[in-house]
């Protein structure tokens, strides 16, 4: 059985296991405690030395880095597929991931506390940050057409990485008014099964806490 190494509070592992989900693979949760240290402890070093989460386990063969786990999933779990076999569609997906990773996320992470309702986003990063995101939500929007994802019918691999921090945006006060197709596929997402079981209250409350925890613990400059 495929064990997953993940922790509640990274949207690198959330990625991974709506994955597993959409793909219907039966899976072992492991969660790594973070902020109790485990990442650091020798019996995970053993298998990911870098310690960090996601961490894939499948018949003794591991892997790291989220994106690398999503492609060997497809490969090895085809069905249901989540890549398009035409060229145009699969560089859209690829686009969208990168993108994600390269530009919104490094945009996103400084505004978490004021996504969480908490202290500690400097305000004058954040019309700049705001910006950046605002620049990467209008590419989506004129990425998407007339099909419910992105250049698919059916979910594909740009969905768990785009889509576990979209929403987050929405949470944080910024509006997808302004781009109807994009707000319209963050809707459908945060419906679907996967990402309920993946962000329930529970998770987000521990989010919550364990954000004012390093807030409260971090020394004023």
């Amino acid at each position: 059985m495929l064990r997953f190494y993940y922790n509640v509070v990274s949207p690198n592992s959330r990625r991974v296991w709506i994955t597993l989900l959409e793909k219907e693979l039966k899976f072992e949760l492991v969660e790594v405690k973070y902020f109790d240290g485990e990442q650091f402890k020798p019996e995970f070093l053993a298998i990911n030395p870098f310690h960090h989460v996601p961490t894939l386990v499948d018949d003794g063969f591991t892997l790291i880095e989220s994106l690398a786990i999503l492609d060997y999933l497809e490969a090895k779990y085809p069905t249901p597929t989540m890549l398009p076999t035409d060229a145009k569609d699969l560089g859209i997906v690829r686009m969208v991931q990168l993108i994600t990773v390269n530009e919104l996320m490094p945009a996103t992470l400084p505004l978490t506390p004021m996504i969480l309702g908490l202290p500690g986003a400097d305000p004058e990063k954040i019309e700049h940050l705001v910006q950046k995101i605002l620049t990467v939500l209008k590419f989506f929007e004129g990425l998407l057409d007339h099909r419910p994802f992105f250049g698919s019918e059916s979910i594909t691999l740009a969905e768990p990485v785009a889509g576990t921090i979209v929403p987050w945006l929405i949470m944080g006060g910024i509006s997808l008014d302004s781009y109807p197709k994009l707000s319209a596929w963050c809707d459908r997402l945060i419906a679907r099964p996967a990402w309920q079981k993946t962000q329930t209250p529970e998770i987000m409350a521990a989010i919550k806490s364990r954000m004012a925890t390093r807030i409260t613990e971090t020394p004023s400059s």
